[in-house]
């Protein structure tokens, strides 16, 4: 018997690789959302990249409808390319959220330091993590259609240390990348793991 069932979309990606694998590793049953499947997720629901956002949605509901058959203990949206990645997948995720989360469920989504003030660098990128960091606000109010007592959190990294970054900024000082593995340690936190074993 499972210890609890989460979806990770962008569960492919390195962040969400490394999602999934910790709860594997706690015995939970997870669900990949991604553009490839994950074969170490229990289930995956591919997402056509080239479908429209309203054309997305309706596949990852009716993929996830298929593969639950209870609520879902907490939804880790870590999917990320600029507007159509990160406003859409959170999107998508708030709304698998409302109809398959938990009461007392974690809905997780991914902002972005840089967003909390101008970014005229990369003007596309901050308004589109700035749109993330509103849906969670808006998600966190009441009436948001969220189950009662659902925790709903963005995390806001500098940079993520993935494969990819390491790539195209190998002289990007690494002190300042987001490690994959501290947002894993967070997640070791006993309070959560506690959470997700006896909500």
């Amino acid at each position: 018997m499972s210890a609890g069932k989460i979806i990770v979309y962008g569960g492919k990606g390195a962040l969400g690789s490394t999602i999934i694998e910790h709860f594997k590793a706690n015995n939970f049953w997870t669900l990949s959302i991604d553009l490839v499947a994950n074969d170490t997720a229990n289930a995956c629901v591919q997402v056509d990249g080239s479908a429209s956002w309203t054309v997305q949605e309706h596949t990852i509901l009716s993929g996830v409808a298929a593969v639950l058959d209870s609520p879902v203990d907490g939804i880790f949206c870590v999917a990320d390319l600029m507007w159509k990645q990160s406003v859409w997948s959170s999107t998508i995720a708030a709304k698998i959220a409302t109809k398959h989360l938990k009461p007392g469920g974690l809905l997780q989504l991914t902002g972005a330091a840089a967003a909390s003030e101008g970014t005229p660098g990369m003007i596309g990128y901050g308004m589109a993590k700035a749109a993330v960091h509103q849906l969670t606000s808006s998600l966190a109010s009441e009436g948001s259609g969220l189950p009662e007592q659902c925790t709903v959190l963005t995390i806001l990294p500098i940079t993520l240390d993935t494969p990819m970054n390491r790539k195209w900024m190998p002289k990007f000082l690494s002190f300042i990348f987001f490690l994959s593995h501290n947002l894993i340690k967070l997640l070791n936190n006993q309070k959560l793991i506690a959470y997700f074993s006896y909500s």
